[in-house]
């Protein structure tokens, strides 16, 4: 089975609208594209369009979050960390307001639209300012269970949605916290730590692997702040070798903090698979991302890659 993260999305702020009676949802005229149209549709008492003013919304999504309301300000990835930077920045961060920023459409997955709608530095702006959790979940549980985590979670989250369809690879009833990786395989060659869209990717890399002796253990990270240290210090110092795979610039991204956290506390080869530092391009989605960089054949190259240099 597989369904659009973006529809999931709208389905279940949906589904918490009748329990969480402060629940608010904001667009910026394309709710139609994110989903939150399911919620407005539902509660049209508690959605609000501000049309194409994405700073204004994150704007007045700061005010409602002062008066006890749970506001998720929904629009494409690119324009909540950029065109609004400056609200979520100074007005919703700063004072640690509970505003749920989700960025749609993120990475290469407006394919058709090309760079200037395509997000490959979202998660590098958001990281950057303190006190939000970045979430950027990979299949249809832990999208669901993002969402969830992210309206109980008392403070500023912004979660990083793809257009992209995606299918169910955990069980309901997995144990999903904010702050922790999940282990999907086991393995004692070297590690590959992945995020969103290209996990599918990564578990295609593990099975090919697999056929020419080499054991890789796969850690999906749905938290990419703050990073479960814990389990990438387990798996640097087991496997003596990490390859990062994110659907994002190798700048500022997942690979950058890992990079980072590996450096300050077990030097080991770290090899990033991304967007090798390049705008994006229209065309269909599977062919922009293997030009980009990423797809199954890079991500195994860069796996042969980090065991040359153990």
């Amino acid at each position: 089975m597989s369904k659009p993260q973006r529809l999931i999305f709208g389905e279940t702020l949906v589904e918490l609208g009748s329990s969480v009676e402060n629940l608010i949802v904001c667009d910026a005229d394309v709710s139609g594209s994110t989903q939150t149209k399911l919620f407005g549709t539902k509660y049209p008492e508690r959605f609000f369009n501000f049309g194409i003013a994405e700073g204004n919304m994150v704007s007045a999504a700061a005010g409602m979050a002062s008066t006890g309301m749970i506001p998720v300000v929904s629009t494409f990835a690119l324009f909540l960390a950029l065109r609004a930077g400056d609200p979520v920045r100074s007005l919703v961060a700063y004072n640690k307001l509970n505003v749920k920023i989700a960025g749609g459409y993120a990475g290469l997955s407006d394919f058709a639209d090309g760079a200037s709608h395509q997000t490959i530095e979202d998660m590098g702006v958001m990281q950057a300012i303190p006190n939000i959790l970045v979430l950027c979940p990979s299949d249809i549980t832990t999208t669901k269970k993002a969402v969830e985590e992210m309206i109980k979670y008392e403070g500023p989250v912004y979660l990083r949605l793809s257009r992209e369809a995606i299918t169910q690879e955990y069980d309901e009833n997995i144990n999903f916290e904010i702050g922790k990786g999940i282990t999907v395989n086991d393995g004692s060659d070297v590690t590959i730590i992945g995020c969103g869209i290209p996990m599918r990717f990564a578990r295609c890399a593990v099975e090919q692997l697999k056929t020419e002796g080499i054991n890789a253990r796969l850690i999906d990270m749905p938290t990419v702040k703050p990073l479960d240290s814990k389990i990438i210090a387990n798996a640097a110092t087991e496997t003596g070798a990490i390859v990062t795979v994110e659907e994002h610039n190798i700048f500022g991204g997942l690979g950058s903090s890992v990079a980072s956290l590996i450096s300050e506390t077990n030097p080991i080869p770290v090899v990033k698979v991304g967007v090798s530092d390049k705008y994006g391009e229209s065309g269909k989605y599977e062919e922009i991302l293997a030009r980009a960089g990423i797809s199954t054949e890079e991500i195994i190259k860069a796996v042969k890659k980090a065991i040359s240099l153990k």
